[in-house]
């Protein structure tokens, strides 16, 4: 499988829910636990691409944005059997050559292990993080 072959939607519709579900609620660090209807909700209230290989989804993405000014970038993976092929490299072409996404004053994300992945895309550290402050509840999943 190379990146070229993939097929990549914004359309909710074309996405893979269990699949989707699946990883993120039993394989992230993020999201495990995650219960069904919170997910449903964040789908719902989000800008989703989806990247598949031969009618497969193999890869996610979703934006939490305004489509004017502001996104978050969130939940991205690949499944494991297709990483190192640039499918993520591709996903995030996409992503950002969406018209829902152009012209946004700022992007944002978090990761603890993928900056390879996100600085061909122009990501950077935070130039100022002291401006930002959080309200971080990670064991929210265990109590919902």
């Amino acid at each position: 499988m190379h990146a070229s072959e993939l097929t990549i939607s914004s359309n909710k519709a074309d996405l893979d829910m269990e699949t989707v579900y699946a990883f993120l609620s039993q394989e992230t660090a993020w999201a495990k636990g995650m219960p069904r209807e919170t997910f449903d909700r964040a789908i719902g209230g989000s800008l989703c691409f989806g990247a598949y290989s031969k009618g497969k989804q193999i890869a996610f993405a979703r934006l939490i944005t305004d489509q004017a000014t502001f996104a978050y970038l969130c939940d991205v993976f690949v499944l494991p059997t297709y990483r190192g092929k640039g499918v993520a490299s591709a996903l995030m072409k996409h992503v950002f050559a969406s018209p829902s996404l152009t012209g946004l004053r700022r992007i944002v994300l978090v990761t603890s292990d993928a900056h390879h992945v996100y600085k061909p895309h122009g990501f950077k550290e935070l130039t100022t993080p002291e401006r930002y402050m959080e309200v971080h509840n990670p064991d929210v999943y265990k109590t919902a």
